[in-house]
C-alpha cells in the first residue's frame, strides 16, 4: 500500500493545472453541499438521486420517484462528484492532484476535462456489467482518478515520486514501481473480492480507459513512456564555448602586455 505525496515532474506546455484545480473545487463543494452542510435524510436522497445504480439505468429497477434528481444516464457523470466521508474524498483528490496535471499539460485543459468525465463514464460502465443488477449506488471519483494514474504511467513511468509506503516509509520511486503495482491490485482485488463495498470494476474500467484515451488525446508530439525528458528551462545549461588556448607569440612578433599598478 503507497499513498503519493509529490512527483518532480514539471509542467511543460501550460503554466498552470485549471481543470484540475477545479475539479478537485467541485468535489470538495459538492461534498460540503451534499453531506457536510445537510441532514443525513437529504445526502442519502442525493446519493440516490445522483450515484450510479446499475438496476435502474440498464432498466431492471425504478428508482422512487421522489428520489428522482437528473435522468438516470446523467448519473454516468454526476455520481463521480459524490463521496461518502473526508477519506474517500481526500485519497481521490490527493492522486488527482499528483497526478493530474501532469496529464492535463500532456492533453491540455478542454481535453483533459473531456478525458476526466470520459474515464468516469468508463467506469461507471464497468461497474455497471459486472453487477447489471446491483441497486446500491455508485458514488465516488475512484474511476476517473483511475484513468488519470493509468494515463500518468503511460506518459511518466521514469519520473520519481515521493510516495509514503506502508503509511509510514516516505520513498522517491520511479512511477512505474508503484503505480504498476497499484493498477495490478485493482485487477486482482476484482477477480478475488468481488462482494466488497469497494467497486473494483469502476477502478478497472477507469484504467482502461484512461490507457486507451492517452494514445488519442495527448497533444501532438508528446512522446509516451518518458522516451524523452524534456528537462525545464529553468535549469537548462547553455553549451558553452570551448575556451581559447593562450599560447606565448612567436619570437618575431611582439604581443602587448597589460601591466597592473
Amino acid at each position: 500500500m503507497f499513498i503519493p505525496l509529490h512527483d518532480r515532474n514539471a509542467l511543460k506546455h501550460i503554466r498552470r493545472q485549471y481543470v484540475t484545480f477545479g475539479l478537485i473545487l467541485a468535489n470538495v463543494l459538492t461534498f460540503a453541499f451534499t453531506v457536510l452542510l445537510t441532514p443525513e435524510t437529504i445526502a442519502q436522497a442525493s446519493v440516490f438521486g445522483l450515484g450510479f445504480i446499475p438496476a435502474v439505468v440498464f432498466d431492471n429497477a425504478v428508482l422512487d420517484p421522489s428520489l428522482v434528481i437528473v435522468p438516470p444516464d446523467a448519473t454516468f457523470l454526476t455520481y463521480s462528484f459524490l463521496h461518502v466521508d473526508l477519506m474517500h474524498l481526500g485519497s481521490n483528490m490527493l492522486f488527482l492532484w499528483v497526478f493530474g496535471d501532469n496529464v492535463e499539460d500532456a492533453l491540455g485543459h478542454l481535453r483533459f476535462l473531456v478525458f476526466y468525465l470520459a474515464c468516469a463514464a468508463a467506469g461507471a460502465l464497468f461497474h455497471g456489467l459486472v453487477a447489471p443488477l446491483s441497486e446500491a449506488p455508485l458514488i465516488g471519483a475512484s474511476g476517473a482518478v483511475s484513468g488519470v494514474v493509468s494515463a500518468y504511467l503511460m506518459l511518466h513511468p521514469k519520473v520519481r515520486i515521493w510516495v509514503l509506503v506502508l503509511f509510514r516509509f516516505p520513498l522517491p520511486l520511479p512511477a512505474f514501481v508503484p503505480l504498476l503495482f497499484w493498477i495490478g491490485q485493482q485487477f486482482v482485488m476484482l477477480l478475488a473480492d468481488g462482494e466488497s463495498t469497494v467497486s473494483w470494476g469502476a477502478h478497472v474500467g477507469g484504467i482502461l480507459a484512461g490507457a486507451v484515451l492517452v494514445l488519442f488525446m495527448r497533444r501532438r508530439g508528446v512522446p509516451l513512456f518518458d522516451r524523452t525528458i524534456v528537462t525545464p528551462a529553468a535549469v537548462q545549461h547553455r553549451l558553452q564555448p570551448a575556451p581559447r588556448v593562450v599560447l606565448p607569440a612567436p619570437a618575431d612578433v611582439k604581443r602587448p602586455v597589460h601591466w597592473g599598478r
